[in-house]
């Protein structure tokens, strides 16, 4: 698990980041030491809200694209699991957290220019897992796809 837990920022840093992406300040422990994470850094993810129950944020369409030219398939799916992974792992709480282990999504619209939304709702908050659903639309509310995660709740190791 050590490979897993690497990487960590320093604490002003952490503090920072998790602050712009949206990541309000009482919850930060639910992200220790790790930030936001690279790819949804890359992404340019933002939080809107953040519960075990409920999460939103926005991604830009560009540069996330595909060869074609629209919002690539990975990028949802990329937006679906850190919803629903910061999610779980704010129901876990700062001594676990969340793995995920399941993710399925079916794409209903593509989308090329401005910005996507996803809409975390929990389905399932238990002791081990969690099971979320996320909704991706876009700026008019069109459903863009629609993703299923399951996520194994970890003890998190001494130190880490």
């Amino acid at each position: 698990m050590a490979g897993v837990l690497s990487g960590r920022l320093d604490p002003e840093e952490h503090a920072r980041e998790l602050s712009e992406h949206g990541v309000p300040e009482e919850l930060h422990a639910a992200f220790p030491g790790h930030g936001i994470g690279g790819l949804a850094r890359a992404m340019g993810i933002r939080f809107t809200e953040l519960t075990p129950g409920r999460a939103v944020a926005t991604m830009p369409v560009e540069p996330n694209t595909q060869p074609g030219g629209i919002l690539h398939g990975g990028a949802h799916c990329v937006l679906a699991e850190t919803l629903a992974s910061s999610a779980a792992g704010v129901h876990a709480g700062p001594e676990r957290f969340a793995v995920g282990v399941d993710i399925n999504a079916t794409h209903q619209r593509g989308i090329a220019t401005g910005t996507v939304t996803g809409t975390c709702t929990a389905l399932h908050l238990g002791a081990t897992m969690t099971v979320h659903e996320v909704v991706m639309t876009d700026e008019q509310g069109r459903r863009l796809s629609t993703a299923r995660i399951t996520n194994l709740l970890r003890e998190r190791p001494s130190g880490a």
